[in-house]
């Protein structure tokens, strides 16, 4: 939680985010959500399961301008790790070279990760800071993918200031292509079982 913060959710919920929820209606519910806790401020099992199964991830920074900018971010289950009920790490494989996460966070520390799981209609927002590790061999490989076909760079560390998650209000639904063709895989053998199993039911000649 940032410092001089009453709830993990100022992070988000402005005097300027609570002055317009205040004109529009939401602020009293806002407000006994933060007397009821708030957001969660440690990475919870549950949240460390669903970093464990993405396979994409949306990583916000901003100079020391304000200027924003999202870098999106890929790779097999598993590539973002987390390192302790604080930390979330990853390996920053080798791209276009713009170096622009690079640059904000050299600037500007705060981030944000956004993930969202379109197969199961949901999304997690987290709020903190991040930085850029870079020469320390011994982290990146501890990162890297195994059997992954990318060269990382350099890693990132992010540590969590709170995060929150969303309804699945708006949220279409969408399945990995992978997952599909197991699915239709299965499916397809299943016909050919019963198929059999019909054929050896069936009177001879018939």
């Amino acid at each position: 939680m940032n410092a001089g913060a009453a709830f993990a959710s100022d992070v988000a919920f402005t005097p300027a985010v609570k002055a317009i929820q205040a004109r529009k209606g939401s602020r009293r519910a806002y407000a006994r959500m933060e007397k009821g806790g708030s957001w969660e401020t440690t990475i919870t099992p549950e949240l460390t399961a669903f970093i464990a199964a993405q396979t994409s991830v949306f990583l916000a920074t901003a100079n020391a301008a304000g200027q924003p900018y999202i870098q999106h971010r890929g790779g097999p289950a598993g590539f973002l790790r987390v390192i302790d009920e604080h930390t979330i790490a990853f390996a920053d494989f080798v791209g276009n070279r713009q170096f622009i996460t690079s640059g904000n966070l050299g600037e500007n520390p705060r981030a944000h990760l956004f993930l969202m799981d379109y197969a199961h209609r949901q999304r997690i927002k987290i709020w903190g800071t991040a930085r850029v590790v870079e020469g320390d061999a011994e982290l990146l490989a501890s990162l890297m993918p195994a059997g992954y076909k990318a060269r990382g760079e350099q890693a990132i560390l992010f540590t969590v200031s709170a995060w929150d998650s969303n309804c699945p209000q708006h949220i279409p639904q969408r399945f990995e292509a992978a997952e599909v063709a197991a699915l239709l895989a299965a499916r397809d053998r299943r016909i050919d079982e019963l198929e059999t199993e019909l054929r050896a039911l069936r009177p001879h000649g018939q």
